[in-house]
């Protein structure tokens, strides 16, 4: 049974997805705890984070650690947070997000999906994708 990150990154339901490869990809949550939340992931579900390999969880780091620069730099944060927490879906992720302050950290702050502006997530969407294709163009 494919979980929904798995949904998402086939195309079968909507996601606002700011970077994908053959092994990891990265888009929005549904629940940020701020605007630009980004979850990074493996293609391959996965569900606990010690049992990715190794070659795997470096790349996903690289992703992450790419995300927060852009995260830290457009979105005017003090620091990316990053996270990795969730029992809610049977896929590893990385949370990584603005963080000014610890709050982010607990994810008890995070926005419910009816809290948030699609505009907003959208805007924050573009700014990361634009943002990560900037980097590659270095």
């Amino acid at each position: 049974m494919s979980t929904v990150f798995s949904k998402i990154i086939a195309g079968e339901i909507p996601g606002r997805i700011v970077y994908q490869d053959d092994t990891v990809a990265a888009f929005l949550t549904i629940e940020p705890v701020a605007y630009g939340h980004t979850l990074v992931v493996p293609v391959e579900e996965i569900d606990k984070w010690t049992d990715i390999p190794a070659e795997l969880w470096s790349h996903m780091n690289e992703v992450a650690q790419n995300i927060g620069a852009v995260i830290v730099e457009k979105f005017n944060a003090e620091r990316a947070g990053y996270l990795i927490a969730g029992f809610e879906v049977p896929h590893a992720h990385i949370h990584v997000f603005p963080a000014n302050d610890m709050s982010g950290y607990t994810l008890s702050t995070a926005m419910r999906h009816d809290e948030t502006d699609a505009e907003k997530m959208d805007a924050a969407a573009d700014t990361i994708r634009e943002a990560l294709r900037a980097q590659e163009a270095k």
